[in-house]
């Protein structure tokens, strides 16, 4: 029997424009599981070389501007002054770092430097308290030579006592004689000053020497004056023994006078200042 279905289109779906749809075995008609989803797919591109073109026809165009070829320029390098700072700044805990160091540097320095002036000040003090006790030791050493005091002859014996009387004597005896050879020496008895020297009257040759406190000692009947002014001191030698003046022997005539003034006994003189004649 014959069929009287018309059959589909020679030409077909592929002689013209392209559908969504797939054919399926059977022809258009045929639907299938995924005609639905083929019908919502986009259809595919041919490849050719229409978008190699399009971008050598962008790039073309660029260059006749010049802007292809337009490189930009690199921006100039800045150099930190200071390399430290800017890895401190951008680190904010080695910033903290390096401002607590500094701070205990500066710290650390001043300690120093009080430390420094201190101890000058305490090595000032030390030697400005050496100084004064090297005053107060010469001070002390010379009250202590100007209190030493010796007797004026070494090698001698006592022929006349403060008070006694005589004939060849006037009035009563004023001084201590201490009889020696001619020529002995005569020491001073204290550190003083020779307030005069020369010859005397009955005295003979004559020393007057005065003390610190105003004492004087005379030295009488010397044969020479070996110091006739200026300082002495204790148990420098200031002349000889001799026999010159109102005397009938070779010795010398001591006489003790505080201020100046009257003559006092000096044995007891001597003996109030340790010394025993």
């Amino acid at each position: 029997m014959a069929s009287t279905h018309t059959p589909a289109h020679p030409a077909g779906p592929a002689a013209g424009t392209q559908l969504l749809d797939h054919p399926g075995p059977d022809g258009p008609e045929y639907a299938g599981p995924d005609a639905e989803t083929n019908r919502h797919r986009m259809p595919r591109q041919a490849r050719g070389t229409s978008p190699l073109l399009g971008v050598t026809a962008v790039a073309a165009t660029l260059g006749a501007t010049g802007f292809a070829s337009a490189t930009p320029a690199a921006a100039p390098a800045i150099e930190a002054p200071d390399e430290t700072p800017v890895a401190l700044s951008a680190d904010p805990g080695l910033a903290l770092a390096a401002r607590i160091q500094q701070q205990a540097d500066s710290q650390r320095t001043a300690a120093e430097e009080d430390a420094r002036v201190q101890a000058a000040k305490e090595a000032e003090a030390k030697a400005a308290a050496k100084e004064a006790e090297a005053k107060r030791a010469a001070e002390e050493a010379e009250r202590a030579k100007a209190a030493a005091l010796t007797l004026p002859v070494r090698d001698y014996h006592l022929t006349a006592h403060y008070g006694q009387s005589a004939r060849y004597w006037a009035h009563l005896h004023t001084g201590l004689d201490f009889a020696a050879d001619t020529g002995t020496p005569v020491y001073a008895v204290g550190q003083g000053t020779i307030t005069s020297a020369g010859w005397s009257g009955s005295y003979g040759y004559r020393i007057v020497e005065t003390l610190p406190d105003g004492t004087e000692i005379w030295y009488c009947h010397l044969s020479s004056i070996i110091k006739g002014s200026g300082k002495v001191g204790s148990g420098q030698q200031i002349g000889k023994v001799g026999a010159t003046g109102n005397v009938t022997g070779a010795h010398l005539h001591v006489e003790v006078r505080p201020g100046g003034g009257a003559p006092v006994d000096p044995e007891t003189w001597f003996q109030q200042r340790g010394l025993n004649p």
